[in-house]
């Protein structure tokens, strides 16, 4: 398979994963899942998904406005805020992410091979995160 095939289905799956999200975009999904990782303030957000501040700032306005995220301040530092999710913005991440298992799962069962896809993407995953670091330790 060549890169620029695995590019394009990478591009039809993020699309099919963004239809099983419903109401939330793949945008907002992944600032979600990011604070339910851990990253409990904007600027982590913003570096582990490679986004401008801006950018993440704009989708956390929009998701404490829907009661999905809640900001917190930080003792001791006026400028910064923790971010979590409220119980709704629990129940709308575990379900975006039921919805886009099962789609995943749809097109496994058709997949030649398909059980060394699943260790394959995590294993992307790994390769996505280090170079994201690589880029912010080189700046």
């Amino acid at each position: 398979m060549s890169s620029i095939a695995a590019v394009r289905t990478l591009a039809r799956m993020s699309r099919l994963l963004e239809r099983a999200c419903g109401d939330l975009s793949l945008a907002h999904y992944r600032v979600l899942a990011a604070v339910a990782d851990g990253d409990e303030r904007a600027s982590h957000v913003a570096r582990r998904l490679a986004l401008g501040k801006p950018t993440v700032s704009a989708s956390v306005e929009a998701l404490c406005k829907r009661g999905l995220l809640v900001r917190e301040d930080v003792a001791h530092d006026q400028r910064a805020a923790t971010l979590r999710l409220t119980p709704a913005g629990e129940a709308v991440l575990r379900g975006a992410e039921d919805a886009m298992t099962s789609h995943l799962e749809a097109v496994l069962e058709r997949t030649p091979r398909s059980a060394e896809v699943v260790p394959a993407l995590t294993r992307m995953g790994t390769g996505l995160d280090r170079l994201v670091a690589e880029r912010l330790a080189a700046r």
